[in-house]
């Protein structure tokens, strides 16, 4: 186990879920105020020295050199190039996704139209990094040439860079597959055509038929099998550029960049009326009646911030069918260009499915989180005690954002805002020295040491913070860490260093000791 390892072993069995509990008070935070800053980097430093015992590769040298990534180089900042992937119902395009990423992420059903919770994907081939959007999510209701197809395709292409038209090469042409195609043109994307459920040699002939699609060559894969997948994406990389050449927001410098996310009609848009002190936004009862986003500069606590939105798509009135999907992918797309995301929860409802599924995709985004409750000020006192008990249970795993209530039709605490965008974006920037790092890793492991497992126990070697926006961890050990006390470790450096309002995430590398030479 070379790598950075975060995913659970098959071995660990019954550890791998349950979090380890210390027994008794600990004595941690006032070992550490006695540790100087000079004693601390000198630890560290011996720890340091110790490592060139074990076995280290190239990444691992890197990493110890004290290069640091902080998020704001040129290159981080810009966006891989995304590939959109459209076809009619049932081609076999959410298969073919999970064949690009090499697992099983889409939901595929013969049932077409089946509602995912994702429409993004980041993927990855020959070394480089790309995001594969898949056009899933809607229903397929047969009225002539399916508009439904043509209105999700619109919607991902707009922000694509090329475009996987997949189309089922046993069926052959169809209606739909020409009103795409007609889209497709109107785009000026570039366009690989997919002949899909080409198993054999045999069947190749049949994928010529889609040259008739007037698209160029088609190539003839199987989704299912595997089959042809390589030279298509090897025709995918010729295409798409190094960096996402679709129209975005300058993400370098100046305002601090927020992302309003929630489900459809939970007050988005209310609030950023009151925050931008106009009726900029089309507010109505129907959820998913936001048209044209646009970013929007709002002062706020003496300030100015950027409020993003999915820059690039432009929402037409004829989409309203494809809400869910539009939604999913504005989420997506503002997370991708913010710095801090601002999770909008209604009180007056019980949290939802949707809901958590936001916060999901808020946390895995890796930005800085805020959760703000609409319409607190509507609650009597007894609800808010109730709700604070749902809030307790419900978002537990999120305990660690900081919490605005709010009125977003009255603009009530909408200053007390700016403090938890403050706390959450500068928890998010932060940089803890190593010396001081690897010190608290030496007292915690002093007074909970990792259990034994099998005979052995695993030690932590030494600590390094390979990157901040969010803060990245990196422990070296002599053995695989339970997933259980790699959460309490995780639980600690909160407890300790703050890191409130941000994700943190803490990975481990597994080195031997180099073998002795006679």
């Amino acid at each position: 186990m070379s790598d950075s390892q975060s995913a659970t072993r098959p071995d660990e069995g019954e550890f791998s879920h349950r979090d380890y509990e210390p027994t008794g008070a600990d004595h941690i935070a006032e070992r550490l105020a006695e540790i100087t800053d000079e004693d601390a980097e000198a630890r560290a430093a011996g720890l340091l020295a110790g490592l060139a015992n074990y076995e280290l590769d190239e990444e691992d040298a890197k990493l110890l050199s004290g290069e640091f990534d902080d998020g704001t180089s040129e290159d981080a900042l810009r966006q891989d190039p995304v590939l959109a992937i459209v076809g009619r119902p049932n081609v076999g395009k959410s298969t073919l996704v999970n064949r690009i990423l090499g697992r099983r992420e889409a939901v595929v059903e013969d049932t077409p139209g089946v509602t995912r919770d994702r429409v993004q994907y980041p993927a990855t081939w020959n070394g480089r990094n790309f995001t594969l959007v898949d056009t899933g999510g809607w229903e397929s209701k047969a009225r002539g040439i399916d508009q439904r197809v043509a209105e999700q395709a619109e919607i991902a292409v707009e922000m694509a860079d090329a475009v996987l038209l997949v189309v089922d090469s046993v069926v052959g042409i169809t209606a739909s597959d020409e009103a795409i195609v007609q889209m497709l043109r109107k785009s000026k994307k570039p366009v690989i055509l997919v002949g899909n459920k080409v198993d054999d040699l045999v069947q190749e002939a049949d994928a010529a038929s889609l040259w008739g699609l007037g698209l160029g060559e088609p190539h003839p894969v199987s989704a299912v099998h595997g089959r042809g997948v390589a030279d298509m994406l090897d025709r995918v990389m010729d295409v798409l550029p190094e960096f996402s050449a679709v129209d975005g927001i300058e993400r370098t410098g100046g305002p601090r960049r927020v992302a309003l996310i929630g489900r459809p009609n939970v007050g988005k848009s209310s609030l950023l009326n009151k925050l931008a002190g106009t009726e900029r936004v089309v507010v109505d009862n129907v959820a998913g009646t936001t048209r044209d986003p646009v970013d929007e500069l709002i002062e706020l606590g003496d300030r100015t911030w950027r409020f993003v939105d999915t820059a690039g798509i432009r929402r037409r009135q004829h989409m309203a069918q494809g809400a869910d999907f539009y939604a999913s992918l504005r989420t997506q797309g503002a997370l991708e260009k913010a710095e801090v995301a601002v999770v909008l929860l209604a009180v007056d409802e019980v949290l939802s499915e949707q809901d958590v599924r936001i916060l999901q995709l808020a946390i895995e985004s890796g930005r800085a989180l805020v959760l703000a409750f609409n319409k607190w000020d509507l609650l009597d006192d007894e609800r808010r005690k109730y709700l604070e008990r749902e809030i307790e249970q419900d978002l537990a795993h999120v305990e660690w954002a900081p919490r605005v209530n709010i009125s977003a039709k009255t603009g009530w605490h909408k200053d007390k805002l700016v403090p938890a965008l403050d706390l959450a974006l500068e928890n998010w920037d932060r940089r803890i020295p190593t010396g001081r790092l690897n010190a608290f890793l030496g007292e915690l492991v002093s007074e909970h040491p990792h259990p034994v497992r099998g005979g052995k126990q695993p030690r932590i070697l030494f600590g390094t913070q390979a990157s901040s926006r969010p803060p990245k961890f990196v422990l070296f050990t002599t053995g695989f860490l339970d997933p259980g006390y790699r959460r309490f470790i995780t639980r600690r450096l909160r407890e300790t260093f703050g890191f409130e309002g941000t994700p943190i995430e803490v990975n481990m590398r597994v080195r031997e000791k180099r073998s002795r030479k006679k």
